[in-house]
């Protein structure tokens, strides 16, 4: 994917940098594969806000995206790249040779036209969806299931990737974006290749506006609120208030919010990259 620095005729494109879309191929989304997405802004089921920061925006249709990869020796052609707006990555529609239609994360080099099939005993190529068994070590994969048959769980946004580093026993090690190394049943399945739009990270909006389209309010600092309202709230000036924390005192920056107990814990060797 390419990204495209827009000419500054307007004080909202002067900073923007856009995504291109060359990769799109189709601009309307198949109609059997997409259901409406209610929004809430925020609120509850009594209308009281919940959630702040959240509302308006433009309407928007979420595509049924196939995380499981379950339609095993049945050959799918890609017809289309397609755009989501519902999430980071881009979307390849598979039509099989059955007659069936889904859509999947594209992964980053996909073409139209191309044979994709998922199994066992398929070769590990770009898009193909194989058990971590049969994968080779040092493999980039993407859309990695956590129990088999449940559907992709990890490296599924714009870009990101895992890479399958050593396999023992019943378990293979997965290094995940994160930096952490973590052990994953070898019966789980695993698309090759790393998810498409990796210049997501560059894009940048230009101006507020543009933010509210996508459902964004404005949020307001701990800083500039009361202490009523903030525990970082008050003092003269532009003092600022002590500890950072959320407006429920829970401490921000450091504090390790992980379960102790956490089940997987015994399943990962190292935790992420330190900030």
């Amino acid at each position: 994917m390419a990204i495209k620095k827009l000419r500054p005729v307007t004080p909202g494109t002067r900073y923007r940098i856009a995504p291109a879309f060359t990769e799109i191929t189709k601009s309307e989304p198949e109609k059997s594969l997409v259901v409406i997405k209610k929004r809430s802004g925020g609120r509850n089921n009594s209308g009281k806000m919940t959630m702040r920061y959240i509302g308006g925006g433009h309407k928007k249709k979420t595509r049924l995206v196939d995380f499981k990869r379950n339609k095993f020796d049945i050959p799918a052609t890609v017809k289309a790249v397609e755009y989501d707006p519902t999430r980071s990555a881009r979307l390849a529609l598979l039509f099989y040779a059955d007659g069936a239609k889904a859509y999947i994360l594209a992964p980053e080099g996909i073409q139209v036209g191309q044979q994709l099939i998922s199994g066992e005993s398929v070769a590990p190529e770009v898009g193909n969806a194989l058990p971590l068994s049969k994968i080779p070590l040092g493999t980039i994969i993407h859309n990695i299931e956590l129990k088999p048959g449940k559907g992709g769980a990890l490296a599924r946004s714009a870009g990101s990737y895992a890479q399958l580093t050593a396999r023992e026993g019943k378990y293979a090690t997965i290094k995940l974006p994160s930096g952490e190394t973590r052990k994953v049943l070898v019966t789980c399945l695993a698309t090759i290749g790393s998810v498409s739009n990796s210049d997501h990270m560059n894009v940048r909006l230009g101006k507020a506006g543009r933010n509210r389209w996508l459902g964004v309010r404005p949020r307001t600092r701990g800083v500039a609120m009361n202490p009523v309202d903030h525990p970082m709230g008050g003092g003269e000036g532009k003092s600022s208030g002590g500890h950072p924390r959320s407006r429920k005192g829970l401490y921000a920056k450091g504090k390790k919010t992980r379960t102790p107990k956490k089940y997987s814990n015994n399943l990962i060797i190292s935790r992420g990259k330190k900030k």
